[in-house]
């Protein structure tokens, strides 16, 4: 059996891996096309916008199947993928139609 150690002594004896490799390993595509944007010149800036949490109830079926689409567009790694970016898509067009968004 092999001598325990502890877990620092095991870290310093890790040998030092490229950092591309390890973002690509620990973020997948999304390091990489994110590297290219950071990279790519910068012609027109998008304002930042923040976000706040936001509370509410609705429908359970409404819930399960927003859930389910979320989780099947994160596998296929369609946009947007997330809860909040699906119902920022579907909330901004009706804020826009009754007035309450320019």
């Amino acid at each position: 059996m092999a001598e325990r150690r502890s877990l620092v002594e095991g870290l310093k004896a890790t040998p030092s891996v490229d950092p591309k490799i390890e973002k690509e390993f620990v973020f997948g595509n999304k390091a990489s096309s994110q590297e290219a944007i950071a990279e790519s010149p910068k012609t027109v800036k998008t304002p930042t916008v923040g976000r706040v949490a936001l509370s509410t109830r609705m429908r359970a079926d409404l819930a399960e199947s927003l859930k389910r689409a979320s989780l099947q567009r994160q596998l296929e790694k369609v946009e947007p993928n997330t809860l909040t970016e699906i119902l920022e898509e579907a909330v901004e067009p009706w804020l826009k139609k009754h007035g309450y968004l320019d």
